[in-house]
């Protein structure tokens, strides 16, 4: 597991982060949005982003901390336990789909 689940957050002790989330926006496919508990700045949004971006058939993924949203683009369906350990993984919780 990740650190920022150990410190509650993953940003620096002044609340500085310096990583921004991915932004591709390939059009085309399935797009689903889910809920994710625990994003609070770029940086958990990156790290949201990378973990389900690594999964197979994602095109797309656009995080947003203050929402809690993550947008998928993806060749099909995907299936929720797949994402639901890569949002684990990066150290996050899904809560479910929106």
């Amino acid at each position: 597991m990740t650190s920022q689940a150990s410190t509650g957050s993953c940003c620096s002790s002044d609340g500085s982060c310096t990583s921004k989330a991915a932004t591709d926006t390939h059009s085309g496919g399935v797009t689903t949005v889910y809920k994710v508990s625990g994003m609070t700045c770029g940086h958990c949004e990156s790290a949201v982003s990378q973990e389900i971006s690594a999964l197979g058939g994602v095109n797309a993924v656009k995080a947003v901390a203050d929402s809690g949203e993550v947008t998928v683009t993806s060749d099909g369906p995907l299936d929720d336990e797949s994402v639901r350990a890569a949002v684990d993984e990066a150290g996050y919780e899904l809560v479910g789909r929106t």
